[in-house]
């Protein structure tokens, strides 16, 4: 604990016994100059190591000699000197009726009497009236003295004012002893303190040294100058700190303990999203929108922007994926294209397969459209795209559909179905339900279509750059109509799976709807609790897996028998007849 008192000599004085008659702790005390240099509280051994402020000491030629130049007549003569000289030697100068004390016989020795009274070592006080007397001095001379053709002339019956003396003190200006004596326009002296360490010394008892000093007479930053090698009050050089707790660092606020004086405080890590970047901080203060604490809670750093990228590996597997599967359409279509004439590839309008090969090709590539930085550009491409060519891909599955089942109906005797539904009526099939979806679009685009975002929401660390759908209703209705065209497709699929062909493309494209049904049907709840990048994730990985679901179900087979079961390609091997 450090006190530090600020109050006079005898009120410290009082203090200091009280704390004495009890066992007292060590305490660093700082004092002010009218206590820190007073002699007779050297006696209180728990003040050791304080410090404090004192008035400058001073020797004063002849002073000592002076007080000690005391014979019984002066003595005698003064009745302070008197008290003085018959306290220090228990006796009297003269027999006083009624008094049991000796009567001084002049064998007394002043010289080597150990008193306050002979001890000029800390004149202080006394060399402030010293030097007071000669200002006045100065002032008194400077008026009755002028200096004329280099001659002082004084006129010792010069009638001097008050005024004159004041006026002339001013402007004082000399050195006694190694100490300037001067005033400023205010009649106020230069402040010069010592700075005083009370010390053990080698007999265990305290005394006053010198440690630093304070002049106001010099320049800002070197008024005060302290030494290193000061006895604090454990005895150490280690300065102490008196605080309750440690300082509290950057990144944390200070939160005052209930009860206890204001250094006492707990120090609590910023709340997230808060920074404090000074030491002892009492508020942490939170950082801005688009930026977040770094681990330290210090500084306020940009939050990083994470969307899909092609430099992470889940961007690149699913790039790598896109592109297999569109290589894989087009050696499909090269396939079918060198082998247009066979039955296989006859047997079903080749006409619509190519238009599919060609939609699933696009289905593949448009998720490359979903990977990279989104901009109000490439999140409009994104999803028109996807819409458009996946209405195609299904319209082309659903026109093979009606051409089994026509086929099978066209069979039975009686029936004329064929020419309902030749290659004019397919071909208006497919671009009536992808203008629809078309249509659909254009609306969605007109009136509120995606836009890019920065998404401050789904994490408080980063944010989220992602394409905002503009309108909900127009993104499911792009679903919506996806997905009835896949159930209508799959209904009549179902239906004509049993008929009587050999190869009977119905059955494939039975497991191809499944499969597209049951993916897109987990997407729905996939993609609406997936957050961030992983819902662009989800969404490819949809398009993806539909796809492959609807060229593996219906082509593979196709092509397995053209490549490796060429004897089967035959007509009547695909009409199962014998």
């Amino acid at each position: 604990m450090i006190i530090v008192a600020f109050t006079a000599s005898g009120d410290m004085k009082i203090l200091l016994e009280e704390l004495a008659r009890k066992p007292f702790p060590p305490r660093q005390w700082i004092g002010t100059e009218s206590w820190g240099t007073a002699p007779e509280f050297l006696k209180f051994d728990f003040c050791a190591g304080a410090i404090g402020f004192g008035i400058p000491q001073s020797v004063i030629p002849g002073f000592r000699e002076y007080l000690l130049d005391l014979s019984n007549a002066k003595v005698a003569a003064s009745k302070l000197l008197t008290e003085l000289w018959e306290g220090a030697f228990n006796c009297q100068l003269e027999k006083k009726a009624g008094s049991a004390d000796r009567v001084c016989d002049g064998t007394e020795d002043i010289q080597k009497l150990q008193s306050p009274y002979t001890d000029t070592s800390q004149l202080r006080i006394t060399n402030m009236v010293y030097k007071a007397v000669y200002s006045i001095a100065h002032a008194v001379h400077n008026i009755l003295c002028n200096k004329i053709n280099s001659t002082v002339q004084c006129d010792p019956f010069l009638k001097i004012e008050p005024l004159q003396v004041l006026d002339q003190l001013k402007r004082v200006n000399f050195s006694r002893h190694g100490y300037h004596v001067s005033f400023d326009a205010n009649g106020d002296p230069v402040a010069f303190y010592e700075l005083i360490n009370w010390k053990r010394n080698e007999n265990g008892g305290l005394e006053f040294v010198k440690v630093g000093h304070y002049d106001d007479s010099l320049p800002i930053g070197q008024k005060f100058n302290m030494i290193k090698n000061i006895s604090w009050s454990d005895g150490g050089g280690q300065v102490p700190v008196s605080v309750c707790s440690d300082s509290c660092p950057p990144g944390t606020r200070k939160v005052l303990q209930k009860g206890k004086p204001d250094c006492c405080y707990d120090c609590v890590p910023c709340a997230e999203g808060e920074i404090s970047n000074t030491s002892d901080s009492s508020d942490c203060f939170p950082c801005p929108n688009e930026f977040w604490p770094n681990e330290g809670k210090k500084l306020c750093l940009p939050k990083p922007v994470e969307f899909l990228s092609m430099h992470e590996v889940l961007g690149i597997i699913l790039a790598v994926c896109s592109v297999v599967g569109a290589c894989l359409t087009i050696l499909t279509a090269i396939v079918f294209f060198q082998h247009r004439a066979s039955a296989i590839v006859r047997a079903n309008n080749s006409e619509l397969s190519f238009l599919l090969l060609f939609s699933l090709t696009l289905c593949f590539l448009c998720s490359l459209t979903f990977i990279g930085p989104p901009s109000d550009w490439s999140c409009m491409l994104r999803h028109t795209a996807f819409g458009i060519t996946f209405v195609l891909c299904i319209s082309c599955v659903l026109g093979k559909t009606i051409v089994v089942l026509m086929a099978f109906k066209a069979t039975q005797p009686g029936r004329n179905v064929a020419k309902w539904f030749g290659p004019t009526q397919q071909r208006m099939t497919v671009v009536s339900f992808t203008f629809v979806q078309v249509l659909i679009c254009t609306i969605w685009l007109v009136l509120k279509p995606p836009f890019s975002m920065r998404n401050l929401t789904i994490y408080k660390e980063k944010i989220i750059l992602e394409c905002a759908l503009g309108s909900s209703l127009g993104f499911w209705a792009v679903l919506g109509y996806i997905g009835l065209l896949a159930v209508f497709c799959f209904v009549l699929a179902v239906l004509a799976r049993k008929l009587p062909d050999n190869f009977n493309e119905a059955k494939l494209i039975t497991f191809s709807m499944l499969i597209f049904c049951a993916v897109w049907t987990t997407f729905i709840p996939a993609y609406i609790s997936s957050p961030g990048k992983f819902t662009v994730a989800v969404e490819i990985f949809a398009i993806l897996a539909s796809s492959f679901g609807l060229i593996i179900c219906i082509f593979v087979p196709k092509c397995f028998i053209i490549l490796f079961r060429p004897e089967k390609n035959t007509k009547k091997n695909v009409m199962g007849k014998k």
